[in-house]
């Protein structure tokens, strides 16, 4: 029960961090005329993809890398077959052209590069690196697409009123954001591996789940309140931006700064980077086919997570019923669901 406390205070100041520090950062944004679509892929995607980052960081550097890729795999997973599935069960989301055309595409081949990059059974220095430097190139393509579309509606800024103006204060959102995010990362973290080790889990199955669920709430939140107020780019935008930087920036840091690499469990080479590289995939044709996620293609999307979870938690206990399991997905499920 300590251990859970100790987890459930972290989600706690891990989601109040991520909160402030997406107000703050939007405010900054919004007062120099960015886009609903820029600002779901970059500020808030980013900015709800912060306890991820502390996460992911704070693992590789004490040496739980199972945690930190669980972390970043799980949540990608996650993000898009759960928030996406229940924000289009609640209002089918509109898709931009821009997610299709460039967006997506670059979210699948990203996928496919940390899969790639794992082969070898580490994401180590050199990987991290380049992957970080992927996410520099991502974020300058976004801004200058960001000023072809102001200067395309003849775009003059005028200096808002209220929040959006005060831009120190938005400033200290930011920054107080950050400090709960380093402090709530920490709390998770301990909390996490001393469950693992308390049920006979693995690391990378914690991560997963609990961790790659826990980290995912601000993504949660944002997406389902964009979703209910109408702002479905900055829903759709969230999730694509977030996954984006969860391999780029989250991945690639963590890479980048773990004293021995990051190592690559045979378990995640075998499927849960293959399953993060299909759902990915699987966002082209579902996003393509009218220009927007239907509530019964949202519905899709949860009852694939919930078997992705069952067979983590069936792999994770050594569960009888996996081999039947395993075999109705492989013969039944994954064939319905090409055919469709």
């Amino acid at each position: 029960m300590q251990h859970l406390a100790l987890l459930v205070l972290g989600l706690v100041v891990l989601t109040l961090g991520a909160e402030v520090l997406v107000r703050g950062a939007s405010g900054i944004a919004a007062r120099f005329g960015i886009s609903p679509l820029i600002i779901g892929l970059t500020v808030v995607a980013f900015g709800t993809s912060a306890p991820e980052l502390a996460v992911s960081i704070a693992s590789a550097v004490g040496g739980q890398g199972d945690i930190a890729l669980g972390n970043v795999i799980g949540s990608n997973i996650f993000n898009v077959l759960f928030i996406l599935g229940l924000s289009a069960l609640i209002i089918p989301l509109a898709v931009a052209n821009q997610l299709v055309r460039f967006d997506v595409p670059v979210m699948v081949g990203i996928s496919v590069l940390v899969l790639v990059l794992g082969l070898d059974g580490s994401i180590g220095r050199v990987d991290g690196i380049l992957l970080f430097v992927g996410l520099l190139a991502y974020i300058g393509f976004q801004v200058m697409q960001s000023r072809r579309d102001r200067q395309s509606v003849g775009f003059e800024h005028i200096p808002g009123t209220g929040l959006a103006s005060r831009l120190w204060l938005n400033v200290l959102f930011v920054a107080g954001g950050l400090v709960a995010l380093v402090i709530g990362s920490r709390l998770l973290v301990n909390g996490a591996v001393a469950i693992a080790e308390a049920l006979g889990l693995s690391e990378l199955v914690v991560g997963l789940t609990i961790v790659a669920a826990g980290t995912s709430l601000p993504e949660v939140a944002t997406s389902v309140v964009a979703a209910l107020k109408g702002e479905r780019d900055i829903a759709v935008g969230n999730v694509v931006g977030s996954n984006v930087f969860n391999l780029l920036g989250v991945l690639g840091l963590a890479g980048a700064l773990s004293p021995d690499g990051i190592t690559v469990a045979g378990q995640a080479l075998r499927l849960d980077l293959p399953v993060m590289v299909a759902v990915a995939a699987a966002c082209l044709p579902i996003f393509a086919t009218g220009r927007e996620i239907a509530r019964w293609e949202g519905g899709l999307f949860l009852a694939y997570y919930a078997a992705y979870t069952a067979w983590l938690v069936m792999a994770g206990t050594d569960n009888g019923a996996r081999g039947a399991y395993e075999a109705a997905m492989l013969w039944f499920v994954l064939p319905l669901t090409a055919g469709t």
